[in-house]
């Protein structure tokens, strides 16, 4: 049975208490960290930088999951790799080399991702595949937290776990986007194997529960 982890964002936690946020992720049980960076340019919202990694970085031991929202995301990778992310996630859509993209990561060090918005379809990363340790599908239009999943971006979810079984691949699948309790169990039926939870992680009375739930889910 393969290892099931729970990411929740910190787009969704209350920025002006940052450690206490942290805090709350490493008592849940969660497995990772997922950073968001915008800059309001490749989507429609700001939110943080290196610094600000950096500084969490002395506040937990959790696997930093950075996520590059970003235009041309090649110019800051060595600099959120040097602050301390353990992997890296930049989109397709917004770098024109990715495998270089990809390779400088790994070079680094870091664990190398590749997002796809919902309107990406799985066979524009195709020939990236064996170069990556992890895919994440946007399962909705990203730059803001609180929205509902598109239920259709499931699809790219079973896709990748087809394409990965039959090449015999290692890539991890991640899903961000609408995932809740009542969403997870038919995102890890698709096959996804992480769990980007905002919203639902930071707006529940008991995350513990919700993180066990989640992950029990399939």
């Amino acid at each position: 049975m393969r290892k099931i982890y729970i990411a929740p964002s910190v787009l969704s936690m209350d920025f002006s208490d940052f450690a206490g946020a942290l805090r709350e992720i490493d008592d849940s049980g969660a497995d990772w960290v997922h950073l968001d960076i915008m800059d309001g340019q490749f989507v429609p919202n700001l939110t943080f930088g290196p610094k600000l990694v950096e500084d969490l970085r002395n506040k937990s031991a959790s696997f930093f999951d950075v996520h590059l929202m970003i235009n041309t995301p090649e110019k800051l990778i060595p600099a959120f790799a040097k602050a301390g992310a353990d992997g890296i996630t930049f989109h397709l859509e917004a770098a024109v080399h990715a495998h270089r993209a990809a390779g400088m990561i790994r070079e680094l060090g870091k664990k190398a991702g590749i997002s796809i918005v919902p309107s990406s379809p799985v066979c524009l990363i195709e020939e990236l595949l064996s170069g990556l340790d992890l895919v994440l599908v946007m399962t909705v239009n990203p730059g803001f937290g609180g929205q509902k999943m598109i239920p259709e971006c499931l699809e790219k979810v079973k896709k990748l776990a087809r394409i990965r079984e039959k090449r015999g691949l290692s890539f991890l699948i991640s899903a961000d986007g609408g995932i809740d309790a009542g969403t997870a169990g038919a995102v890890l039926a698709a096959g996804a194997d992480v769990l980007v939870m905002g919203s639902a992680f930071y707006g529940a009375a008991d995350r513990k529960a919700l993180v066990e739930r989640a992950r029990n889910s399939r």
